[in-house]
């Protein structure tokens, strides 16, 4: 009895399942109301013949003069070698500091970071480790860096110094427009994996066809700062409503995300049940609203009985139409501290997301557990849907946070282009750390433009290169993007050389310059 309020009260759900649900059914019943009452106006919006449409959200605008600051951003970024930008990151955060050895030595040498950098190229970029050894270099020598990826290159390390990024890019100004950091985007990166592995399924979608063109999938969650909080490898192509919770439970970053933004392929009502449980709002772009079954509460099925007759006077307009149901009231009271339990253990990782859904969708069929799941989610479902219909903003939102992920995926495929793009480890440790070790690269890319971001948008502000400070506005801080890479050199004999920094940034380059008059 203890345990369970306790796990009520660290989820933040009454003990009384009646208190929540009619909690619940005054929010759905608003939310109907006012969206009914804003639907005349709504261009976007209509139901016709039984049937919700929702018109297809044009892009947004550019802001003005958003193009002329974009290019002279991109073009005052230093250029800068992959191994020098992850040093600088280090010798400004210290992120090569939380690799700590599987012994719990706490003696590191001078050139560990150096060893460290190399190790990071080397899987990040996905080229091996011949390309980063330097025999007259001791910090680079192959027996150096073979032992240190031993003693220091783990998956706890490589997370640890990930959320150190993730933590410390907040302290950086522009990032305040990107977001808030309480948005986050679940979606899936598809490799190749020529070995054998039970780990790699075949999809001719995605790995084309053969006797073994199988892959795996990097489901990897992206928050709205445009940082990487961590992700997991799943076999092959499966969907990815199985598994995205357990990727939001394995977050390297120490602040979690309340909104979890999928596409449209990775939402059921179950999922919906259980994200609801443990906190966060599931915010997936639905492909088509038109036959998506929207639901009601009826608090009356508390005391055993069913409301009849209320709805020309319940205020939600040509919602009435659409075939409204009821959802389950006795299933989720049968089966409240059960769901309690379940959301206890998947917020304290002590079972997978993806072990519970199926078992409760059992020979296709929702046990009684997965039902009441289902049926909680269905309520989050219609509120979540009824927003979409009525903030616009919150449509904008979704599609641009999922753009966000994909850039990133872009990012990577540039980073990642060793061994033509194929994870070439065969089991799930190791192709864990190396998406890993390519998720930390891209952090550190994506906190070193934010810096010299700032920097070049603090220097336009400031009236220079022929753009007034007011015509840097927040609408187009708000639209910059840290995901820019054709400054930086992914390719070549890898040099390792600490910045010298003296306690400022680079230079920036004068945007006025063509290419081919630079040093």
């Amino acid at each position: 009895m203890r345990e369970r309020a306790a796990v009520l009260t660290a989820l933040g759900l009454d003990a009384d399942p009646a208190v929540h649900l009619r909690e619940l059914a005054e929010l759905l019943d608003g939310a109907y109301r006012e969206v009914a009452a804003g639907l005349p106006a709504k261009a976007a919006v209509s139901i016709k013949g039984g049937k919700l449409h929702l018109s297809r959200l044009q892009a947004a605008p550019e802001p003005e003069g958003f193009r002329a600051v974009h290019d002279k951003v991109a073009a005052m970024l230093p250029r800068i070698d992959y191994p020098e930008l992850l040093l600088e990151v280090h010798a400004r955060t210290g992120m090569f500091d939380c690799f700590t050895h599987i012994t719990g030595s706490h003696v590191r040498r001078d050139d560990l970071d150096i060893t460290l950098a190399a190790l990071t190229v080397a899987r990040s970029c996905n080229v091996g480790l011949i390309p980063v050894i330097k025999a007259g270099v001791p910090a680079l020598t192959a027996a150096r860096l073979i032992g240190a990826e031993k003693g220091y290159f783990h998956g706890e390390g490589i997370a640890a110094a990930s959320g150190r990024l993730v933590d410390q890019q907040a302290e950086i100004d522009i990032t305040a427009d990107w977001g808030g950091g309480l948005v986050a985007s679940v979606d899936g990166m598809r490799f190749v994996v020529p070995v054998r592995s039970l780990y790699a399924h075949p999809s001719p979608l995605y790995f084309g066809v053969g006797k073994r063109p199988r892959g795996a999938t990097w489901l990897n969650v992206v928050s709205d700062k445009v940082m990487g909080l961590g992700g997991l490898v799943v076999p092959g192509t499966l969907r990815d409503s199985l598994y995205i919770l357990d990727a939001i439970h394995r977050l390297d970053a120490a602040e979690q995300p309340e909104v979890v933004v999928t596409d449209t392929g990775s939402y059921s009502d179950l999922v919906y049940g259980m994200f609801a449980m443990c906190g966060y709002q599931f915010a997936p772009r639905h492909a088509d609203v038109s036959d998506t079954q929207l639901w009601w509460i009826d608090t009356a099925m508390l005391e055993g009985g069913l409301t009849t007759g209320t709805r020309a006077t319940n205020g939600w307009g040509d919602f009435n139409s659409l075939g409204l149901r009821r959802v389950s009231i006795p299933a989720i009271v049968q089966h409240w501290d059960d769901m309690a339990r379940v959301a206890g253990s998947l917020s304290t990782n002590q079972v997978r997301a993806y072990d519970l859904i199926k078992m409760m969708t059992a020979d296709g069929r929702l046990t009684g557990l997965g039902g009441a799941f289902a049926h909680y989610g269905r309520i989050f479902k219609t509120l979540h849907l009824l927003q979409v219909l009525h903030v616009e903003d919150y449509r904008r939102m979704i599609g641009a946070q999922l753009n966000v992920g994909e850039a990133r995926h872009t990012l990577a495929r540039r980073v990642f282009f060793g061994n033509l793009g194929r994870l070439v480890r065969g089991y799930e440790r190791g192709m864990e750390d190396q998406v890993g070790v390519l998720g930390l690269g891209i952090n550190a890319i994506v906190w070193w433009n934010s810096l010299y971001i700032d920097a070049a948008v603090k220097r336009l502000e400031a009236g220079e290169l022929g753009i007034k400070g007011g015509e840097v506005t927040p609408e187009i801080r708000a639209r910059l993007s840290p995901l820019l890479f054709e400054h930086i050199n992914f390719h070549g004999f890898y040099p390792f050389n600490r910045p010298e920094l003296g306690g400022g940034l680079r230079e920036l380059r004068d945007p006025n310059t063509a290419p081919d008059e630079e040093e």
